[in-house]
């Protein structure tokens, strides 16, 4: 099948021939139609299988055929997404394949300054790609709207609940219009995401195109079994001993991520790393070097597990254990995409030998156990020392703006209490000046003030 075939509308058709995209993969050849129809979807795809293209191409198929002016202060279609970096890629993705067609395309996210944000939407915007924490926060401040929209997007429903987001989706479904257009995708369909997409959809189609919670057919995956503490030598034998291209090495919190990037780089390796602590300068210029191959090994929390779309990752390397079996699914979905191939592999230490057997169990695949290196003993004993840690962390631009906030707040108060000081000083009797009313006394006259002999004459009236 080709994408000549599904009807869509001709800049469109002219945007995937730019890009030299000819045929629609499974998931895009099985949700494409249904969209065009106008129906709600529930599709389950494994991550690097264009999802994005799926939802994508008939939502701007439905306003190049449907131009309508964009609602003041709101949008016409609406796509939540778990991660800042997702959403970036997202609306990138709907500028390439709408660049033929006149549609406003904006992306909201936190970290970065919500004023600029404000003045974006304020004319409103036809396609807006959002986290829900910012979402809320436009909408709590009245710079924006939802009511309007005509499609909306759930992507990535399964990250949204590992990371917290159920109250906030809650709150988000209570505030879209009835009439809608609803597309739900996820990488996974446990029992708890059924129930959040039935709070969505409405007689949906249901598409998938792989089991639940499979790995990629093309990755080749191996454990080997090691000391926690040694792992970091292993590391450094691996990345040497490896073909590596580009390489995503995987850890469970955003200190381990550090730790992680300064050993490399006391071992003269260079790396970066990404996760929620950095600002999201940080994050976009780290992924940036990693997307160009100026950096080829990218150390990250599974706060971007879902976030980075690069092509051409050779390697996944979980320095630790994922204690949620999907999430192993989602790591390892970075490499072999769009047909390449590509090779997981993971640090093993003894008490995360339950975490590999969950997954295992849960992917119904057995990893190949491959034995610790020759010369490890060697490695571990001469390791490098991490390099020595930046002092001090760069704010955020968002702590900053918090920051100067917080010091005009101080600032008034402290001017407020300083007038109710003074208020409080005058003594017994003593009227306080009305504010911001200077009066002047007349020149010659009995000392009596205009505005009270104002006042005395008026009342004499009465």
């Amino acid at each position: 099948m080709q994408f000549t075939e599904l009807g869509l509308a001709e800049p469109i058709l002219k945007a995937l021939a730019a890009k030299k995209y000819g045929s629609p993969t499974p998931i895009q050849a099985q949700a494409i139609p249904v969209l065009l129809k106008g129906k709600d979807l529930c599709g389950i795809a494994q991550t690097g299988t264009g999802k994005t293209a799926a939802f994508a191409l008939p939502s701007l198929d439905h306003f190049a055929r449907n131009p309508k002016p964009t609602p003041l202060q709101g949008c016409r279609m609406l796509v939540l997404s778990p991660t800042r970096e997702l959403a970036a890629q997202i609306a990138q993705s709907f500028r390439d394949y709408g660049r033929f067609l006149k549609l406003s395309v904006e992306v909201v996210f936190g970290g970065v300054p919500i004023n600029r944000q404000i003045r974006a939407l304020g004319r409103g915007v036809d396609i807006v790609v959002a986290t829900p924490g910012r979402l809320l926060d436009l909408i709590d401040q009245r710079a924006f709207t939802i009511k309007d929209t005509e499609i909306f997007v759930l992507d990535e429903a399964d990250q949204m609940m590992d990371m917290g987001f159920i109250h906030p989706l809650k709150r988000i479904a209570k505030l879209l219009p009835k009439e809608r257009q609803n597309l739900f995708f996820s990488a996974t369909m446990p029992k708890e995401i059924e129930a959040l997409a039935a709070q969505f959809l409405h007689d949906p189609v249901k598409v998938s195109v792989a089991p639940q919670s499979t790995t990629a057919e093309r990755v080749r995956q191996q454990a080997t079994f090691v000391n926690q503490a040694e792992k970091q030598a292993l590391l450094n034998l691996t990345i040497r001993s490896e073909d590596i291209d580009r390489a995503l090495i995987f850890t469970r919190t955003k200190h381990g991520a550090d730790r992680v990037v300064r050993f490399l780089e006391g071992a003269g390796i260079q790396a970066a790393a990404i996760h929620g602590n950095k600002s999201q300068a940080q994050r976009t210029t780290a992924l940036q070097a990693f997307r160009h191959g100026h950096v080829k090994l990218l150390v990250a929390t599974d706060i971007a597990a879902r976030g980075i779309d690069v092509s051409g990752v050779s390697h996944v390397i979980n320095f630790e254990m994922p204690n949620v079996p999907e999430q192993y699914v989602h790591r390892i979905g970075r490499t072999a995409r769009a047909g390449a191939e590509g090779i997981a592999i993971s640090f093993v230490a003894d008490d995360e030998r339950p975490y590999l057997k969950a997954i295992e169990r849960t992917t119904k695949v057995k990893l190949d156990v491959v034995p610790l290196p020759e010369n490890f003993v060697e490695a571990v004993r001469n390791l490098p020392k991490a390099a020595p840690q930046r002092k001090g962390r760069e704010q955020t631009t968002e702590q900053k703006v918090k920051r100067a906030e917080g010091q005009r707040r101080y600032q008034d108060q402290q001017k407020q209490q300083r007038g109710t000081g003074e208020r409080a000083h005058r003594p017994d009797g003593e009227a306080a000046a009305p504010a911001k009313k200077n009066f002047r006394r007349r020149r010659g006259g009995s000392g009596v003030g205009a505005h009270k002999g104002a006042v005395q004459k008026t009342g004499g009236r009465a």
